[in-house]
This record gives C-alpha cells, structure tokens and sequence, in this order.
C-alpha cells in the first residue's frame, strides 16, 4: 500500500501502495540505483542474506523509521493474516472459525474476541487494505489542493489515473500466467475449482476470456473472483475504489475546507448506508483520515477534536478495543438470522443498515477505519509495525497476497495432506500423497502440531517467493507504468497534438 508529499509522508514505501492491499500511485518514479544485476547464481545467497535481516530484530525497531513507517508494517502483518487466513480455513471445516465463540455449543479458544483475528482476520485485513489505500492515494492530491496548486493536482491525477490499470493488474497477470502454466507444464493436479484446458494454449484462452471479464470494473453481475485464482477478488474492488478517490479528490478540489469535510463524511454515508457500496465508504474514510493528519499539521482541525483532546488516550484505546471486536465478526454465510444467533452478536445485527447485503462489510467497515485511525496514536502498538519483520513483510506485501495461494494449492496440498489433512477430491486425485507422516490432529484448535509442521516450509518458501516477485514483477511494473505514461505526453509541456 516514489516519495509523496514531504509532509505527511516521508517513506519511499509508499509510493506505490500495495494491495490488497494496498497500493499507492504518486507521481514521483520508483528508480533502482545504477548497479549492475547480481547473477542468477547468487540468488540463495541473497535469499538467505534477506531473510537473516529480517529475522535480527533490534531493540528499536527499524532504523531510522519514518512518520508514517508503521503504515508500511501494518499493512504488511494484515497481509501475513491473510495468508494464515486462508492456510487455516483450507485444511479445516470453515464452520466452527466463521462462527463466534460458543455457537451452537461449539467452544474454541481460536474463535475467542481478538484472539480469532489471528486465525480468520483476512477479510479484516482486506478492510485495513482499502482504508490504507485510501488514505496513500489522498496524500499527493490533498498536499497539492491545500497549496493551491490545482495545475499540480490536474498532472497528478491524471498520471495517477493512467498508471493504476497497469500498476494492478501486470503482477497479478505475470503470477497468474506462470501459475497456469506450471501446470501444463509439469502436468500435476490441482484444484482449482474448474477443470484445466488440456493444452496450454486452450488454458491461455480461457484465461483471457475470464480475465477480459474480471478487469472490467464497471460490468454487472457475474462471479467477483477469478477461478484461476480466488483470492485476488480484491484487485477490480481496490480499482473501484481508487476511481473513487480520484474523482471524490477533484469534485471536492475547490470547496473550502468545512465543506470538503462534511462532503466526504456524506459520501461514506451514501456508500455504507443507501448504497451498497462498503468498498467506496472503505476508501474514502481512508481519504478522511488522511485530510485530518494533514489539518492537524496545519493546526486547523475542526473544534470538536480540540474539545476531546484531553480524553485522546481513552478514546483511542476503546477504538482499538472496538475495532478488535468488530473485526472478529462472524462471516459463515450471509444469513442474517444465523448472524443475531452468535453470542455478542444479537444487538450489533439491528445495526445493520438495509442496503448492505455481505453484512460482514459493514462491520468491518468500522473495525478498519478505528484501527487505522488509532494504531499511530498508541505508542507501543505503532512501535510494533516500526519493527524489521512489519517492515520487511510490508515492502513485500503485494507479491505475497498474490502468491501464497499458489503455493498453498500446489505444495501446500500435497504437504497438509502427507501430515493427516485430506479430502475425498484429494484421495481420487492424487492419493499417492497420503499419510506419508500422518500426525495427530491434536492440541488447540488451529495450532495443531499436523498444521504447523507444513508451515516450517511453507511460509519460508511463500515468503521467498514473494520476495523475488516483488523485485522482478512487482517493481518493474511501477517503472513500466510510469514509462508508458511519459512515453504518451508530448515533448514540449504545454503543447498536445491533435488527434
């Protein structure tokens, strides 16, 4: 989720923001300094070198983090809860972790307030993605209108605007296209919810056809995922989102300062409560959050902040507290009558507003926007995202969203399934891997030692492969797009040739 605006953020991670979560489109240029390519042959030893770093956790944290690092390392530990997310509900029966603590007498220690976002906090952390990403895409363009340079904010957006497309969908393309092909090409099973081509070509094509269909943001009905890959959902919901905030930003460009506030305070109302929109109000809380920072620099946030200073502490923590809570919501299905019927959960279902049909969105909703609003304002919790390991897993975030699916469908099958963990689909199609080291499925519920032995080899891989997309897909595509958009405008600024 190029360096913004000196003011609010200083980082160079948030130049492009990552998603899903998050990714941030400034104009400035991601560049690589000019050395020369190590060999291929040296790849393990920089692997190792990397992770080494990562793993020496100083006493203080990053060196010399900037104002707003901890965004970096909050948005990179919500990507690692997707991953544990989506490696908890694939060897287990989703019911019991999508349901509350106690329903239907089920009692679990993972399925505990707060302790549950440890183990199902994915779609929590899709919240915190898109708030993230609404407040880095804000940065440059509030910057820009409170200095009144609206010639500024026109050439941003516009560069903004043309590089989102490509800055998105390239890795996601790249991940994708090598996934598939690793099967035609190494002729293993995997599930993938539909059946493969029986040529690569075959499967090129049917991957172009769902593609085509799930890049276009604006079509209407049809399955929100990919079948190729379920988990990037995300990628055209955080594409929406940014057209939001882009054209929320410049419809709001020349109102004063009161009325750009009660504005976006409306448009988050229209999206969560008349429109079924939870993803617009996500972004544009983040674009509210942000122009607070950014009045608080300036000394000009409204009155009622001043009046309520002096309770700043017991506020924010109960916005942690609540947002914890919020973020554990019971999400098995969109059954509103199943929902009031886990405990703690009856009064907050009245809550809910009419036109919101997932209801778990608007909970989030909230659970997002406090967290996000409240982690800089606790010391030891913004201390937390400021270390190495949120650092490090926040510079990769991106590549790890989009390939730990993969790795967790093709190696990671086959190894939950050697430990004990199978499925009558995995018996019929490769039953050559079962029961090799059959381990008891005993202990907590969720941390069993036949779920977390895989994991000794599993989330290093995940996180190596993520490393080495970031650097050869992920950043490449920045510089690609920003060079696309330079390659268009005209030699001489100021002068456009007809068409």
């Amino acid at each position: 989720m190029p360096s913004v605006s000196s003011g609010l953020l200083g980082g160079d991670n948030w130049d492009e923001a990552k998603l899903a979560a998050a990714s941030s489109d400034s104009d400035s240029e991601a560049a690589y300094p000019g050395r020369r390519q190590a060999s291929w042959k040296s790849e393990p030893a920089r692997i190792v070198s990397r992770l080494r770093s990562w793993l020496r956790l100083s006493s203080h944290g990053a060196q010399n983090p900037g104002p707003t690092a901890y965004l970096d390392g909050l948005r990179g530990f919500a990507a690692l809860l997707v991953y544990w997310h989506h490696h908890e509900l694939w060897v287990r029966n989703p019911f019991i972790f999508e349901n509350a603590f106690g329903f239907e007498g089920n009692f679990y220690f993972a399925t505990l307030p707060g302790v549950r976002t440890f183990f199902t906090g994915g779609h929590y952390s899709v919240t915190v993605f898109f708030v993230l990403s609404g407040y880095v895409l804000s940065i440059k363009p509030l910057s820009l209108i409170e200095k009144g340079d609206f010639a500024g904010l026109s050439e941003h957006l516009a560069s903004a605007l043309f590089r989102r497309f490509f800055r998105l969908y390239l890795p996601l393309v790249a991940v994708v296209l090598v996934y598939a092909t690793s099967w035609h090409l190494f002729g293993y099973w995997v599930d993938t919810g539909t059946i493969p081509q029986s040529t690569w070509l075959g499967e090129m094509w049917a991957f172009y056809l769902e593609f085509k269909n799930f890049s276009f943001i604006f079509k209407e009905g049809g399955e929100p995922w990919m079948t190729f890959h379920r988990h990037i959902w995300s990628i055209p919901v955080e594409m929406r989102g940014s057209m939001i905030v882009f054209s929320s930003i410049l419809a709001l460009s020349r109102c004063t300062r009161k009325a750009r506030v009660w504005c976006l305070v409306g448009l988050i109302f229209y999206f969560l409560y008349i429109a079924d929109g939870y993803y617009g109000s996500m972004f544009l809380a983040g674009t509210l959050l942000c122009y607070f920072d950014m009045l608080s620099k300036a000394d000009q946030l409204p009155a009622i902040f001043e009046r309520l200073s002096k309770y700043k502490m017991f506020i924010v923590y109960h916005m942690l507290a609540i947002s914890i809570y919020l973020g554990g919501v019971p999400s098995h299905n969109n059954d509103m009558d199943q929902f009031a019927r886990n405990r703690g959960w009856y009064y907050l279902s009245l809550l809910k507003p009419q036109a919101v049909f997932g209801y778990k969105w608007f909970y989030l909703f909230w659970a997002g926007t406090l967290l996000v609003a409240a982690v800089p304002r606790i010391t030891w919790l913004k201390a937390f995202f400021e270390t190495r390991p949120c650092q490090y897993l926040g510079r990769i975030s991106y590549a790890l969203y989009l390939v730990h699916g993969p790795v967790l469908w093709t190696i990671g099958n086959r190894l939950y399934m050697m430990v004990g963990w199978k499925t009558e689909k995995q018996l019929e199609a490769i039953p050559q891997w079962g029961d090799w080291w059959s381990l008891p499925q005993v202990g907590p519920t969720g941390l069993e030692p036949a779920f977390l032995l895989p994991q000794l080899l599993l989330m290093p891989l995940t996180l190596c492969l993520a490393d080495f997309v970031t650097r050869s897909v992920d950043k490449p595509s920045v510089r690609f797009a920003s060079w696309l958009y330079r390659s268009t405008l005209p030699e001489a600024p100021g002068k456009h040739n007809r068409a």
